[in-house]
């Protein structure tokens, strides 16, 4: 089979929907030909901006950064599950079909995906602290979630991202999987070598060497 990319990375532009609080991106022309010898641009935007890494730092003081996560969970072979029957929050229930093993890249598509991502939507698909559970327990190596927050939208906590995240699972974040088919695949996100509590990441998955 001819392998085939898919890039399920979110485009960064000025108009794109963030998390409520989050900074919004700018890019800038500071430099441009004729004027210069070539041209220059500065970008700016939030860590956990469109397609994005959490690392623990993001919900606990003085815990890893992302520069501290491991290389092994940025790329393998993963598995894309078809969950856009949910329509709230993704449970152990919704899960446990799948047979999720340890060691798993496990990346949800849900009706994020299908509904798209051009504006910010408070209502969209999130996990819940059951399903975080059972992927600890199973000991994934990565979580990919096709929103901006693997947890419900004004929870008033962080329960679901420490049951990940504590876990030593690697969490993606902003995925658009919209084009891409439930199955398996391989998969590469690489976040920027930045020691933060999250960072912008380059998404794709590779059909046909999975």
């Amino acid at each position: 089979m001819k392998m085939k990319i898919h890039d399920i990375t979110l485009k960064i532009h000025g108009g794109m929907a963030v998390y409520p609080g989050n900074a919004p991106p700018g890019l800038r022309v500071y430099r441009a030909i004729p004027d210069g010898t070539s041209n220059l641009s500065e970008l700016a935007l939030g860590v956990h901006t469109g397609t994005h890494v959490d690392a623990p730092s993001h919900i606990r003081t003085g815990a890893l950064g992302t520069e501290s996560l491991s290389s092994e969970s940025f790329v393998g072979k993963c598995r894309v599950l078809d969950l856009t029957n949910v329509q709230e929050g993704v449970t152990a229930n919704d899960l446990e079909p799948f047979s999720i093993k340890k060691g798993e890249i496990i990346l949800f598509k849900t009706q994020n995906s299908i509904i798209g991502f051009d504006k910010f939507r408070e209502d969209f698909i999130y996990l819940e602290a059951s399903g975080a559970e059972l992927l600890a327990r199973a000991g994934i190596k990565t979580l990919g979630v096709d929103c901006l927050s693997v947890q419900k939208f004004h929870s008033g906590n962080s329960i679901v991202h420490g049951l990940i995240l504590d876990a030593g699972i690697t969490l993606f974040e902003g995925l658009d999987l919209s084009r891409v088919k439930p199955g398996s695949y391989f998969f590469c996100g690489l976040p920027l070598r930045i020691n933060s509590d999250g960072s912008p990441a380059r998404a794709i998955l590779i059909e046909g060497m999975e």
